[in-house]
């Protein structure tokens, strides 16, 4: 009588004779269908319009200004989905994104305020209206689309009022540079930004950090993990993407602002999302509110501080938008909602609730900043690019909805 031994779970260093690396791939995409889908979505367009552009999207400029051009959308994309998540919506961000511009425009060019305290009393407007939405929405219990519907005319009007109907510029430099500058170049001279190439390498550390300590404690629990030969790879994926954007933000004038400013957003909503109580809680909300109240969660503290955190987030966005346009417009804002809305579906928030995660707004956000560069670039008309993006939207919609019912199945 022979005896085999059974190799423990998630050690094997390579796939069995029964499966190969292709198809041990193609499941681990299958079970992350969600998470994946949109990243292989983004990087498929990224490559189309760099071929159909002669290669001038990737340009180090290019890449610079996407960041920058986008930058206030993404801001509102990260607020928008955790919103989303709680099963609610917030039509109102783009005409606050206006009224905290008009009002850091006022204080800054009527009042000669400094501009850091016009920043902080702006972010502050911001979590006043946050505030005030929020507690007609979780205290009152008027739905949200009511709430936020109002909230848009009522500050779109303000902003008029404020303004006049004028734009009021300009602003300080420091102020500008929120949304225009880059960080200051340090030590010698190279071919490439110093402290840029620094910050890629502690990214690329970090992130490998991250994932073998994710795995080791996968490991320890005795659960299944990716085998190795996949995981190196995966490795050696992120860190070919986070060197090559590094080495292209750091041959034109090296990282801006305000991606330091959405990475910082990115790293600590993100940890509050995955790993702190009041994240599980917004997850359990959106998923189901009646078994969430009934396990201990507040309904109503939850539900206010996620329309506070929307407040903020949109004033910082209006700030941004307000730098880069260098004035208070009243204009400015238009439709913003729309787009922070569809970059959180498109990055896999779910209608019902429950599912989405602030890098999958990113990701959403990204994929129409490239789809609007890109189509630029290659001279596609503005009614056509409304049209396409309308298409991508239903797409990203309905690939969700697919994917729910083959799960269900």
């Amino acid at each position: 009588m022979t005896t085999t031994t059974k190799p423990s779970r998630g050690t094997s260093s390579a796939p069995s004779s029964r499966q190969s690396v292709g198809e041990l791939l193609l499941q681990s995409v299958r079970a992350n269908m969600r998470q994946y889908g949109m990243l292989i979505a983004l990087a498929f367009i990224v490559v189309l319009f760099q071929i159909w552009s002669d290669g001038v999207l990737l340009l180090p400029s290019n890449v610079s200004n996407l960041i920058q051009q986008n930058g206030y959308i993404l801001i509102l994309a990260i607020g928008m989905m955790i919103v989303i998540i709680a099963g609610h919506i917030d039509l109102s961000v783009g005409s606050l994104v206006a009224f905290v511009g008009a009002m850091s425009a006022v204080m800054m060019v009527k009042h000669d305020m400094p501009w850091v305290l016009a920043l902080v009393l702006s972010l502050l407007i911001g979590a006043v209206a946050g505030a005030w939405q929020g507690f007609f929405i979780a205290y009152v219990g008027i739905p949200s689309f009511i709430v936020t519907l109002a909230g848009m005319l009522l500050f779109r009007g303000l902003t008029q009022i404020v303004l006049e109907g004028q734009s009021l510029s300009p602003f300080p430099d420091g102020f500008q540079n929120i949304a225009k500058g880059f960080i200051p170049e340090m030590g010698p001279y190279t071919q490439y930004h110093n402290p840029t190439l620094v910050i890629g390498l502690v990214t690329v550390a970090f992130l490998v950090f991250r994932e073998w300590r994710s795995r080791k404690q996968q490991l320890a629990y005795d659960l299944d993990v990716t085998p190795t030969s996949l995981w190196v790879a995966k490795l050696v994926a992120i860190t070919a993407a986070v060197v090559a954007f590094t080495l292209t933000l750091a041959s034109f004038r090296g990282v801006p602002v305000v991606l330091l400013i959405m990475c910082g957003l990115l790293i600590g909503l993100g940890y509050v999302m995955r790993n702190a109580v009041i994240g599980r809680h917004v997850y359990a909300l959106g998923g189901n509110k009646a078994a969430a109240k009934l396990s201990g969660v507040k309904d109503k503290r939850v539900t206010f501080l996620i329309f506070v955190n929307m407040g903020v987030l949109a004033a910082l966005a209006g700030c941004v938008y307000a730098a880069r346009l260098n004035a208070g417009t009243p204009q400015a804002g238009l439709n913003f909602e729309l787009e922070a809305i569809a970059a959180s579906f498109i990055g896999g928030a779910s209608m019902s609730g429950g599912v989405g995660t602030v890098m999958g707004a990113v990701i959403g956000g990204l994929v129409l900043g490239v789809l609007n560069q890109g189509m630029s670039l290659v001279n596609i008309g503005t009614d056509y690019q409304q049209v396409i993006k309308g298409l991508v939207l239903l797409a990203a919609v309905g690939f969700d909805v697919w994917n729910k019912r083959k799960v269900g199945r």
